[in-house]
């Protein structure tokens, strides 16, 4: 399967050079910035694989830092202080994958690449959302054409009614696509060409997007709802990259702590929400997913605060080679059944549903136990444990959310929409702002080169829906 992988990575490199290049680099009036026929199912296989590889991105620059997954072995760090960063590196990527999606759509579309076009119309509201979500307004409508080296900035507002317009395109269109030529097998890291999968997936990331609206007027459950059920049934459904060139890139982390270019170091909030020091009961999740120290204990660092040690001992936990999300082939997630079931829980809360939201909530838990390796018996016990016969609460989703997807950039939008919440959450040590961060900063490649359209912000000024 590696080889598989890396034949088709080659392959969009060469579409790569031949965007960068051009037919004919003597022709000086020819465009080298614009492909001819760059190979689609190439460009679909790069775009697939990358948007996966792209959430590790997000999260591993800043995300997880923010809602405290993990915590730098460096004192002072500059992401687990809030200290302005930009996240340049997936920002960059995003664009590359977004460029690649526009060719593939447009190519695709004068081509009767139907499954080719609808599976890129969903792969490029993950990325949008992606970018929304971290730095609010953003280049798109006039991004990609090469007409301008200097884009404006979409309004965040627009943006999301554009990732609403792709999904309902797309939707439609897989709909339609029975018909079309087939995606080459291999080539769509996804679902691998599975048209009811990503037409599910479709749904499922409406539902996720409606959602997140739910501090602003606009905010509707009944429509989360009904995207809900066209979404996943099952967590088998889930959109997630299964095989990598080498390995997961959480998997890399914990390879590359292991050798001591540190990293992947958990942090004392995670940890204390699972071992029993925040909610009183160990969560049989802590043990799969990360080492006890040289104590038999489960300990993490706190934010800002770095390392508590000499380095002589293990004293605290990491992502490990054997946890559920850093193996060499654990799965890197887009959206998940268990994160649908959340969703589900909170939007029936919301419409007033509670015996919909019960049930949901529990098949959440369930769902997120199950898949990492928690026996049955072991989850039943928990849930009694914890929530015994009481309705869930609000607190209780965002909470179980918290854990279940685990290192998901996801997880920023919602400790947002909760407003950091969540139980003993606190500031980090020597943090530079007196609040925590709502966005990011662009990055100086833009700020250099488009400084007219950049917005001005700074970390505290929130995204249109986090309000």
């Amino acid at each position: 399967m590696k080889q598989t992988i890396l034949h088709y990575l080659l392959s969009a490199c060469v579409v790569v050079l031949m965007t960068a290049c051009g037919a004919d680099y003597l022709d000086i009036n020819d465009n080298p910035n614009v492909a001819t026929r760059p190979p689609l199912d190439g460009l679909l296989a790069s775009a697939s694989y990358n948007t996966a590889q792209n959430q590790f991105r997000v999260s591993n620059g800043h995300a997880a830092y923010y809602v405290q997954y993990l915590a730098s072995p460096n004192e002072g760090n500059t992401t687990d202080t809030y200290l302005e960063i930009s996240n340049g590196i997936a920002w960059g990527e995003l664009y590359d994958v977004m460029t690649d999606l526009d060719d593939l759509i447009r190519f695709g579309q004068e081509d009767g690449l139907g499954r080719h076009v609808a599976i890129a119309k969903v792969l490029m509201a993950i990325n949008l959302g992606l970018v929304v979500d971290n730095w609010g307004n953003a280049p798109f409508s006039d991004a990609f054409s090469g007409e301008t080296l200097r884009p404006t900035y979409d309004s965040a507002e627009d943006l999301y009614a554009t990732i609403f317009r792709l999904l309902n395109e797309a939707t439609s269109e897989l709909a339609a696509a029975a018909d079309a030529p087939d995606v080459r097998s291999g080539s769509d890291f996804v679902y691998d060409g599975d048209l009811e999968l990503w037409t599910r997936a479709a749904a499922s990331l409406r539902a996720r997007y409606l959602n997140h609206l739910s501090e602003t007027s606009q905010y509707d459950p009944s429509a989360v709802l009904a995207a809900v059920d066209a979404g996943f049934t099952g967590p088998e459904q889930d959109a997630a990259v299964t095989s990598f060139t080498v390995r997961n890139p959480w998997a890399q982390v914990a390879d590359n702590n292991a050798n001591l270019l540190l990293g992947g170091w958990l942090s004392e909030q995670f940890i204390d929400a699972l071992n029993g020091t925040t909610y009183g009961t160990e969560d049989p999740r802590l043990p799969l997913l990360t080492n006890r120290n040289d104590d038999g204990e489960f300990v993490g660092t706190p934010n800002g605060a770095g390392r508590q040690g000499d380095g002589t001992k293990t004293l605290e936990s990491y992502l490990v080679l054997d946890g559920a999300f850093s193996m060499e082939s654990s799965p890197l997630n887009i959206i998940t059944y268990a994160e649908l079931k959340f969703i589900e829980a909170e939007a029936a809360l919301a419409a007033g549903n509670q015996e919909r939201a019960n049930e949901a909530f529990a098949e959440g838990v369930r769902t997120s136990m199950s898949q990492i390796g928690v026996d049955d018996q072991s989850a039943t016990d928990y849930i009694a444990a914890e929530y015994g016969s009481d309705d869930v609460t609000r607190d209780d989703i965002f909470r179980e959310k918290y854990v279940a997807i685990f290192l998901s950039p996801e997880t920023w939008v919602d400790a947002r929409r909760y407003d950091y919440a969540y139980a003993d959450f606190e500031l980090a040590e020597n943090a530079a702002l007196n609040t925590f961060p709502v966005r990011i900063q662009y990055p100086n490649t833009e700020t250099d080169r488009n400084a007219a359209n950049v917005p001005v912000v700074t970390m505290t000024d929130p995204i249109f829906w986090d309000q």
